[in-house]
């Protein structure tokens, strides 16, 4: 049985559950249609609402750094897709703290019949009839990397959506981790030794490039 079918949710790991939808860009075919990028797909509570007009403000602005790293922004909640859209157009109207008006320019997913969102678990006991704020940040393969779920009273953070993508990618490329609190450019993790001679040679490691903290905490500085 798949974690789906435990969960009730897809779980890190996973394929991303399939689904064709009406936008406010058009139809889709997910994840068939993005297919080579990385995706954020993430989901709202309600249209017209205080927090998610800021979060999708925040996220139009920085649209175009997310497609700087082959990323692509895909928005959902149960609302109709001319409700999507009155909204949408309204938010073009608001000035938010006086930073200038912007335009939605990712698609938002109408899923009035709730199909989607139960096939993401973005239906919580605390609001069975509105999406929560669930992130699923998903690869080029159509793999589910990480998910991060927010109460509906906190807007989230754009910065650590894209910083989980930076590391993710780094990790596939170079094959490292990244300490808390990462940021690019910051050191490295590598990875734990696997026999008792590889952990004796990381407490004697000589590369300077290396900090080897224990024999299980080892640093490598960034561009090295």
């Amino acid at each position: 049985m798949s974690n789906i079918e435990n969960n009730g949710m897809p779980m890190i790991g996973d394929q991303a559950p399939a689904f064709r939808s009406i936008t406010t860009k058009g139809k889709i075919n997910f994840p068939e249609d993005y297919k080579g990028k990385w995706v954020v797909f993430f989901s709202h509570p309600a249209d017209f609402t205080p927090v998610c007009t800021t979060e999708f403000i925040a996220l139009a602005k920085r649209a175009e750094e997310f497609k700087a790293i082959n990323t692509e922004l895909l928005g959902l909640s149960i609302d109709s897709l001319h409700s999507h859209l009155a909204w949408a157009k309204n938010i073009e109207q608001i000035d938010w703290k006086g930073e200038g008006k912007v335009v939605i320019p990712f698609p938002i997913v109408a899923d009035i019949s709730m199909n989607v969102a139960k096939l993401y678990g973005m239906l919580q006991t605390v609001a069975k009839t509105q999406t929560i704020r669930a992130v699923f940040i998903i690869d080029p393969d159509s793999i589910i990397r990480a998910i991060l779920y927010y109460p509906m009273s906190t807007g989230r953070n754009i910065d650590e959506i894209k910083r989980v993508i930076l590391s993710l990618q780094k990790h596939d490329a170079e094959n490292i981790s990244t300490p808390a609190d990462w940021n690019p450019g910051d050191d490295v993790l590598m990875g734990s030794p696997l026999t008792l001679e590889e952990a004796a040679d990381r407490i004697k490691e000589n590369d300077t490039n290396v900090i080897p903290y224990e024999w299980y905490l080892t640093a490598k500085k960034e561009g090295n």
